[in-house]
């Protein structure tokens, strides 16, 4: 695995393969999130007790927290079928309206990055979540015509790492929200211990600890981390993995304390470095650490404001005075961060 993805919250294709087998498969083996499955459940339960599919439901958050898992959750708590798709895989209404039309009664539609819907799609998808039906059009120009089909109920899990470019007539159609947050340290040694018994690896509380307090505030992270230390105590030493295998097989992977990786680190050196603390645009400071814009603002970026070593301006991005002091620099004396 490249050190730069380690510590991004976005999976390949192998990846999730690897991590489906660590996902819970009920709400009460779901680590974190504690008002989110509190509120999920009382949804879900109210509507079987009904006989009803419950309302559609919108997972908002930033990527890694458990938005697919606790679509695959809810499907298994109505004892549901799922089917999975993506805004970017329906490129036509055409694309929804086969999907939609092999939907049985009570099954579960799970929309990964909603938000990236084609927008023909978005206005048949209005129309199947509060009325239940489509219209299918057949033929083309002054010939066409509409046809209705009626949909058995179901429910739509809509995700998105950006829920503010979601249309409001769209977002206004689910009937309950869910705002998943970063994970606490706490809250994610206890997912590493959690997947650790999954793998059949034996760890100690400090090294889940060390793997916890690097991991972002993310469990796919921390799930992602705890693989490469499992692998690092495997070949390294007897399987177990304790602190020092944690601690090596981290400075190994290039993860820091902190828990930031190789960019982010030539991200803070460049700005403090070159630059004098910044302020500097994107762009400029993208080229200037060999990658693209779009990687930058996208994978370290985030994390870095989040944690208070960047702050951005408006005359572009600039280096606080803990980032200076993470690197072991003396920040300047007129520094304004």
């Amino acid at each position: 695995m490249d050190n730069n993805s380690i510590v991004n919250a976005s999976a390949s294709e192998s990846e999730r393969a690897v991590e489906a087998a660590l996902r819970p498969r009920k709400l009460t083996d779901f680590i974190g999130q504690p008002k989110v499955c509190e509120q999920l459940e009382l949804v879900l339960t109210a509507a079987q007790n009904r006989g009803v599919s419950p309302d559609h439901v919108l997972l908002a958050g930033p990527p890694g927290l458990g938005k697919t898992t606790l679509s695959m959750i809810i499907a298994a708590e109505l004892g549901a079928s799922l089917r999975l798709t993506s805004g970017p895989a329906i490129q036509h209404a055409g694309d929804l309206a086969a999907i939609l039309s092999s939907l049985q009664e009570g099954d579960v539609l799970f929309i990964d990055e909603i938000h990236r819907l084609a927008r023909t799609a978005e206005e048949m998808l209005y129309l199947a979540m509060e009325d239940f039906r489509v219209d299918v059009i057949v033929g083309k120009g002054p010939g066409a015509t509409s046809i209705p089909l009626t949909l058995p109920p179901f429910t739509v899990v809509g995700a998105t790492t950006r829920s503010g470019l979601l249309p409001a007539p769209l977002r206004d159609r689910f009937g309950f929200t869910a705002h998943l947050e970063y994970y606490d340290a706490a809250e994610l040694q206890k997912v590493v211990e959690r997947s650790a018994r999954l793998l059949e690896t034996e760890i100690d509380v400090e090294a889940a600890a060390e793997i916890a307090g690097r991991s972002r505030g993310t469990p796919r992270i921390a799930n992602r981390l705890l693989r490469r230390v499992v692998d690092f105590a495997q070949v390294h030493g007897n399987g177990v993995v304790d602190r020092a295998a944690a601690q090596a097989a981290l400075t190994l992977f290039e993860v820091d304390p902190e828990g930031l990786d190789r960019l982010d680190r030539a991200v803070l050196e460049t700005l403090c470095t070159r630059f004098n603390g910044g302020p500097v645009g994107l762009t400029t400071l993208a080229i200037t650490v060999g990658e693209e814009p779009e990687t930058v603002e996208t994978v370290a970026e985030p994390y870095l404001v989040r944690e208070g070593f960047v702050i951005r301006t408006t005359r572009g991005r600039a280096a606080t005075r803990k980032a200076w002091e993470h690197l072991g620099l003396i920040p300047p004396d007129n520094g304004m961060f």
